[in-house]
């Protein structure tokens, strides 16, 4: 069937990987990132009214393609979020689709959903960062910003790598927070505790924002000695003060994160540059740089504000798997 394509639905590739398969895959990836056998260009955005008058959909969508070195594919996803209509509607706020290209030939080997995937490898990327950034042992307690699908495969991809051995949640939504807790215990050893101020959540070696804030509401004074701050929503959601006084700042890519997201406004005015960086989280990976014990009082900030490369290398398993399991449809575009 090479000259045809196959394609699967969200259903399809939720049976076919498993957080565990995905965090394994984000970090070869890192690693590829870090040691040049990943290509990952800078995301392309088209902003459809999320921070714009015109056109009003209250939306963004991204291309971001990529190529894998350790899985010989590449592709791309076209995936964003939408608010106004699409909310009304009841359906998620992601919206994503994936494609991958046998590099050899040119021929497009599969067309997926990408949403699962999408909020599978945001999880992924923090436990992966945190393996190789965070020097205390296998047990962590968080603060969690944000109880919703995000907070969720956090949550779930760090328990792949860690003990957490506490969970404190804010969100805006209590009762929302609530249903987390009762469904997300299964992953946290000790309690999960939903706090009534953000400022509660606070108490933690790692602090996780991944809220639809538009406005900075992590402040510098709750950002201990020792903390790692990871800020994930596509706005800043913590002050100018903890960006600039942080002892290291780690991203992803640094052609992605110093203009949208928790870094973009600084980034764009010049007062965080890419020599400002301690590292990426690929060389980190690679081992090009490494933390160590004596980092354990510096305050650290990740960014890992996405790439296409980690959606690339989760879809190329789930093609995988779907062929040997003759799963999956064809269709002949061609």
């Amino acid at each position: 069937m090479s000259n045809k394509t196959m394609l699967l639905n969200q259903n399809d590739v939720m049976s076919l990987v498993t957080m565990k398969d995905v965090v394994e895959s984000v970090d070869k990836t890192f690693q590829g990132l870090g040691n040049g056998t990943v290509i990952n260009p800078t995301k392309v955005l088209l902003n459809l009214g999320e921070t714009s008058p015109w056109p009003p959909y209250e939306g963004y969508m991204n291309a971001m393609p990529a190529y894998v070195g350790w899985c010989d594919m590449a592709g791309i996803k076209w995936a964003g979020g939408f608010f106004g209509e699409r909310k009304k509607a009841g359906l998620p706020y992601i919206t994503s689709m994936l494609l991958l290209l046998d590099p050899h030939l040119g021929e497009f080997r599969a067309v997926m959903d990408g949403a699962f995937i999408t909020n599978m490898r945001t999880g992924a990327q923090t436990a992966v960062a945190l393996k190789y950034m965070y020097q205390k042992g296998k047990s962590l307690r968080i603060g969690l910003y944000g109880a919703g699908m995000q907070g969720r495969t956090q949550t779930m991809a760090i328990a792949e790598l860690f003990e957490i051995s506490e969970m404190k949640v804010y969100d805006i939504n209590r009762a929302g927070a609530e249903t987390f807790a009762a469904e997300m215990q299964e992953y946290v050893k000790g309690a999960i505790e939903v706090v009534t101020t953000p400022e509660a959540a606070a108490d933690a070696d790692v602090c996780i924002l991944v809220t639809q804030a538009q406005e900075a509401f992590f402040q510098y004074s709750w950002f201990k000695p020792g903390m790692f701050l990871f800020p994930m929503g596509s706005y800043q959601e913590c002050s100018d003060e903890c960006i600039l006084k942080a002892d290291k700042i780690v991203v992803d890519h640094p052609g992605q994160a110093l203009h949208r997201g928790a870094l973009g406004k600084l980034g764009e005015a010049g007062k965080i540059t890419e020599q400002t960086l301690f590292s990426t989280i690929g060389d980190l990976a690679a081992g090009k740089k490494q933390f160590s014990a004596q980092d354990a009082d510096d305050r650290v900030i990740c960014v890992p504000i996405g790439t296409g490369c980690m959606d690339v290398g989760v879809a190329y398993l789930a093609w995988q798997r779907a062929k040997a399991k003759g799963m999956g449809s064809y269709f002949p575009f061609v």
